[in-house]
């Protein structure tokens, strides 16, 4: 098994999270932070990482998730699926 990672664009970031899998993983690279989303079995995780401060806020719907990242991405970010 390898580790591979895509960069993909914003317009795709929705059908992303939705088929997202327990074993795949999403990184948007901000300028000063990166939020990392994860999917467990019954819910998804995303976790600010900013200076060695980790933040992790749990979501019930691919829907909580779009909606909460919204407003945390910068214009110029990168976002990763691996």
């Amino acid at each position: 098994m390898t580790y591979q990672e895509r960069e993909v664009s914003k317009d795709h970031l929705a059908k992303l999270v939705q088929v997202l899998d327990l074993d795949e993983g999403i990184r948007i690279e901000n300028r000063s932070y990166m939020i990392f989303v994860n999917k467990s079995a019954k819910r998804y995780c995303t976790n600010i990482s900013r200076q060695e401060k980790e933040e992790f806020i749990y979501h019930n719907s691919p829907a909580e998730v779009l909606d909460f990242l919204k407003d945390k991405m910068d214009n110029t970010c990168k976002i990763f699926s691996y």
